[in-house]
């Protein structure tokens, strides 16, 4: 039987992140590899001057690899790298500085690929790294993505990362740590724990989620000698969940659930802060691993490092992490639109 209706190939809205740092760099390796267009339409939200002075610098780039030049996602062509070109005029690039031009640009990117997002002129979106500080500005003042876009699509999120060995969501995001203990309220751990179990369902296809959650003292307050937090405050959340229907369980010590591979047995991994969750998430898949918002209306991925400046323009960053980024996009939006038939109309 012939496809008439041949799946539509999705759409990708890339910012540029900071013009001075390598997001030019794994963005121009990614799509460098002509499989990608199989997989996805790129719309680059950058300059196609940027792109052409980086790839210069990239020895490791094939020569043939070309930059259309597109006002709106809806003249994207396929099989071609799409470029939307913010401004005309030169650009002043310092490789390894944070500049004002950089960050600036790096929220005229934002900006625009999240009007098309919810426009429906793109279908997922995948940023490249940006320099937390030189964003910001009077009408950007956030720490960071996952904060900035649950603003902009008026959602909670979890911040959540993504390798083939664990998922690890942050509850805390990037919060000082100083200021984690007074953050971790009963409504704002039950929400985490909610957004987990429906993303791990929704998002990755997973029929009944496990969930570790992890504690905040060490030893989980080794029964109150070294502090009550945890069985005072996250254990009743865990309870209150379970008694919802969501497999979720802990407070886990962190040191003795990695360390003993225990994470092994769950689907998702819930971490309190920041770095409880990151240092094990980047000591397993540095290269390779995805930082993804799950509970926005909208699919977002980004790779899981930074801008990299001491190795900007030297054609040393690794595109896996870009890559994967992309893929895990398309995969997500498939399995949302699947979940989303399969549930609409279920029997009584």
């Amino acid at each position: 039987m012939e496809k008439n209706n041949e799946e539509k190939k999705i759409k990708v809205a890339i910012t540029h992140g900071d013009i001075n740092g390598v997001g030019y760099e794994v963005i121009l390796k990614t799509f460098g590899d002509s499989r990608m267009y199989d997989v996805c339409t790129p719309v680059l939200y950058g300059s196609t001057k940027v792109a052409s002075y980086h790839k210069k610098l990239l020895q490791s780039m094939p020569g043939e690899m070309t930059f259309s030049s597109v006002k709106s996602p809806d003249e994207a062509q396929d099989r071609r790298f799409n470029v939307i070109n913010l401004v005309q005029e030169e650009i002043k690039i310092d490789l390894g500085k944070s500049t004002e031009v950089a960050g600036r640009l790096s929220r005229e990117s934002l900006d625009r690929a999240c009007k098309d997002l919810k426009d429906g002129k793109v279908d997922v979106l995948v940023t490249a790294p940006i320099n937390k500080r030189n964003i910001q500005a009077p009408d950007f003042d956030f720490p960071g993505h996952t904060e900035y876009l649950s603003h902009q699509f008026g959602s909670s999120s979890l911040m959540l990362m993504v390798c083939d060995r664990i998922r690890i969501g942050i509850v805390t995001n990037h919060l000082a740590l100083k200021d984690v203990p007074g953050a971790l309220t009963h409504d704002l751990l039950s929400e985490k724990i909610r957004l987990m179990n429906e993303s791990l369902k929704r998002d990755f296809g997973i029929t009944i989620p496990k969930i570790a959650v992890l504690a905040l003292d060490p030893h989980a307050g080794d029964n109150g000698v070294i502090g009550d937090f945890d069985m005072k405050v996250i254990k009743p959340v865990i309870d209150e969940a379970q008694s919802k229907g969501i497999l979720a369980y802990g407070p886990f010590p962190s040191d003795g659930f990695f360390g003993s591979s225990e994470f092994n047995k769950f689907d998702g991994v819930l971490a309190l802060y920041h770095d409880q969750g990151l240092i094990p998430f980047k000591l397993m898949s540095f290269t390779e691993g995805v930082n993804y918002t799950a509970g926005l209306p909208y699919v977002r991925t980004s790779p899981a490092h930074g801008t990299g400046y001491d190795i900007a323009g030297k054609d040393k960053a690794s595109e896996q992490s870009m890559r994967s980024a992309v893929y895990l996009a398309c995969n997500i939006l498939r399995n949302r639109k699947e979940y989303d038939e399969l549930t609409a109309n279920p029997l009584k």
